[in-house]
């Protein structure tokens, strides 16, 4: 029986996002926006519905006086991206 994917995850941004995270302890929003090609304001979006999931922590702050976003993975967000993966391993037979 196949796993159901979590739907946060299964959206294309979100699961970007959250891969660029799990690789490393924190992404600005600038870093990930450039990684993506996203636009600025879906990607405003799909980071508030990762972190409404609890799947990452986001900080706000000023470097100088330009605004800085920092998100970071949290372990329920770890947890859930290896669940996800799992579960696509099922899916194509690994």
């Amino acid at each position: 029986m196949y796993k159901e994917l979590d739907p946060v995850l299964h959206s294309q941004l979100r699961l970007a996002v959250m891969s660029i995270l799990i690789g490393s302890d924190e992404a600005d929003f600038v870093y990930i926006r450039e990684k993506t090609g996203a636009t600025a304001g879906n990607l405003s979006i799909q980071i508030d519905k990762l972190r409404e999931a609890g799947y990452i922590e986001v900080t706000k702050t000023f470097r100088g006086k330009m605004p800085r976003t920092v998100c970071r993975k949290t372990e329920k967000g770890v947890e859930a991206f290896e669940k996800y993966v799992e579960a696509l391993k099922g899916y194509i037979g690994n």
